[in-house]
């Protein structure tokens, strides 16, 4: 291959035909001429069960634009924490054995591990990358063993300092760590026994999807516009940490000041509760369309007159930048946030929109009557200063440059020694 292209191995539980942003990092860096490797599990995200159409074809499912896709054994979510737990134990322990040996004889110039959670998915790049002496990128999205405590998934001090004795073992054999948030840096760094040297340690963010990105919005089949009122769309997770009751108050509580309507996207271990107390309560302002594919969103998103992001409060939360930001900021909409931290930073530093405090149900009454009430040039405004930050702070070429460049300078350094 031309000695100016690079040779990546991306790690990932997830992947294509799953729905994720690593599928943008992969299509780009193959179709730029980069000679890209996968190593994955098999697709059962989010429903828990490996794809009918996977099932059907798997090898229709080993390249993706260009790039070479390996996939190892694993056992599917499933619907329980026990299958969830064993899910996740399955793929790195697959990963680091089946995935050594499906890649023997191979050598790269970068390892690449997209970490979300659960942080155990970065072990196989590890073992491979000290098998094959390549230096190894952990995109670190999420912070363990703190968001474990903080969405009270682990509280025992014992187990959370035994996670915590694992994470530190991969940051301390990674060659770099790439950060989504700021925030993250001094945790990150706790676990660091080694002295983290500033180009080692890498704010390094996420981008919005191609849909909301490059892609005009296209009618949509789900949502239509409709002027005569204030249209406020929630799109991802419907989990605790959303916190949909206290949203919920404050649609009741504009019920009869303004006229809008709240159309929530998506699904998640919230969904029926949901629906049970829009129905109870008679929220017909509350719009619940359940879950769709991504490509759906961009229509979904014109409808709206506002964006809306929540997030419950905690030292976790407030350091995290959730992924819709970005989609929400390349929509050219406005922003809606009751949320603290990173997220609010950037809503109010970009002038997209309005916030105010997790958990603030009068606070978000407040924010949406404000914006519901001013023109619609004014709203206008806002969402085009949201477009221009995401350009400038989050594009994706801009980024995806960056990290080639990364990945060169590593070779160089490796080459140096």
């Amino acid at each position: 291959m031309p000695e100016n292209k690079l040779r990546v191995l991306v790690i990932t539980q997830y992947f294509w035909p799953e729905n994720m942003r690593i599928n943008d990092l992969v299509r780009d860096f193959s179709e730029k001429g980069h000679q890209v490797t996968v190593l994955t599990g098999l697709p059962n995200y989010p429903e828990g069960k490996v794809f009918s159409e996977f099932r059907a074809r798997p090898d229709a499912f080993n390249n993706y634009c260009g790039a070479r896709v390996v996939r190892v054994p694993l056992i599917s979510r499933g619907k329980r924490s026990i299958s969830l737990a064993l899910n996740y134990l399955s793929f790195f322990l697959s990963a680091s054995t089946v995935g050594v040996f499906k890649l023997r004889g191979e050598s790269y110039d970068a390892i690449f591990v997209y970490a979300v959670s659960p942080i155990m998915a970065a072990i196989p790049a590890v073992v491979i990358g000290r098998i094959k002496k390549t230096p190894i990128f952990v995109w670190v999205l999420d912070l363990w063993p703190e968001t474990l405590k903080a969405v009270g998934i682990l509280r025992n001090p014992a187990m959370l300092a035994a996670v915590g004795r694992v994470v530190a073992w991969i940051y301390n054999r990674s060659d770099y760590l790439l950060l989504q948030s700021k925030g993250f840096a001094d945790n990150v760094k706790q676990y660091c026994t080694r002295e983290i040297s500033p180009e080692r340690l890498i704010y390094f963010p996420s981008w919005a999807e191609d849909d909301f990105s490059t892609c005009p919005a296209t009618a949509s089949t789900l949502l239509m516009r409709d002027d005569s009122v204030f249209t406020v769309v929630f799109a991802g997770n419907l989990g605790e940490a959303q916190d949909f009751p206290a949203i919920l108050d404050a649609a009741e509580t504009l019920r009869s000041k303004v006229s809008v309507r709240w159309v929530v996207v998506g699904d998640g271990r919230m969904s029926k509760w949901l629906g049970e107390q829009v129905e109870s309560r008679g929220l017909t302002n509350v719009v619940l369309l359940g879950r769709h594919p991504l490509s759906e969103m961009p229509g979904v998103f014109a409808c709206a007159d506002a964006l809306l992001v929540s997030l419950k409060t905690n030292e976790v939360f407030e350091k995290t930048i959730p992924g819709k930001v970005q989609a929400y900021l390349a929509s050219s909409k406005p922003i809606l946030g009751m949320i603290n931290g990173e997220a609010s930073r950037i809503i109010e530093e970009s002038g997209v929109g309005l916030c105010c405090h997790s958990g603030d149900t009068e606070g978000l009454a407040r924010i949406t009557f404000e914006l519901a009430t001013i023109s619609s040039a004014e709203r206008d405004v806002m969402g085009q200063a949201g477009r221009a930050y995401y350009l400038s702070h989050f594009s994706k070429p801009t980024l995806l440059r960056q990290l080639e460049n990364l990945f060169r300078h590593a070779t160089l350094r490796k080459a140096a020694k």
